[in-house]
């Protein structure tokens, strides 16, 4: 299944927006840019397809808000968000507001490349919720108590001795509680972990 609709990139810096358009224009992608969120809503494109990539830390209308507006308006349309490297918890409250993804800063081209062509699949959230989404649930189901909080402290933001202070804990037993999780969870690193988990429903709305 192809992936279809235009990419809405919405950057405020113009060298990333330019390297984000000559990027997916190599892979075969559509993109359409916008200078700010403001620009972008004041004339919105039909959004009955397609999918948004903006930045979440902009200047004037930020990822968060447009989010906000666009769940407002009633719009479904996949957005897919970047964050600066250590904004775990803006990008899951990104989530929680219904993004699709987040990407974090320095991130790789292909994988980019790759999240969006997922975001632009047709019936992309029946098929998130289907055997995929099952799977999920299972490698969240198959942690015990202790990991479960741990992940749940990381998602928040915590540092590893931040968690062993408040479960009384050494950092190393945390650290090994980490690898636990990133094996069960079958994550690379703490993003894709913070991804897994809203995905699987860990953290709902």
């Amino acid at each position: 299944m192809s992936a279809t609709g235009s990419v809405y990139v919405i950057e405020n810096d113009a060298a990333l927006r330019d390297s984000l358009s000559f990027l997916l224009a190599s892979s075969g992608l559509t993109a359409q840019l916008f200078d700010s969120a403001e620009i972008f809503l004041a004339a919105p494109p039909p959004l009955h397809s397609g999918c948004i990539l903006t930045d979440i830390r902009m200047q004037g209308l930020d990822g968060i808000e447009l989010l906000r507006r666009l769940r407002a308006m009633g719009h479904a349309v996949p957005v897919i968000v970047m964050t600066g490297y250590g904004d775990v918890q803006l990008a899951v409250k990104a989530m929680k507001l219904g993004a699709t993804d987040f990407l974090e800063k320095p991130f790789d081209g292909e994988a980019l490349v790759e999240v969006v062509r997922s975001a632009l699949l047709p019936k992309w959230l029946a098929a998130a919720k289907s055997g995929w989404g099952t799977d999920l649930t299972l490698r969240l189901a198959s942690l015990s108590q202790r990991e479960a909080q741990v992940l749940n402290c990381l998602v928040n933001g915590q540092t590893n001795k931040e968690i062993a202070r408040e479960f009384d804990l050494s950092p190393r037993t945390v650290e090994v509680y980490r690898a636990k999780l990133m094996t069960k969870m079958r994550a690379c690193n703490i993003s894709e972990l913070v991804r897994l988990a809203i995905k699987a429903g860990a953290f709902p709305n």
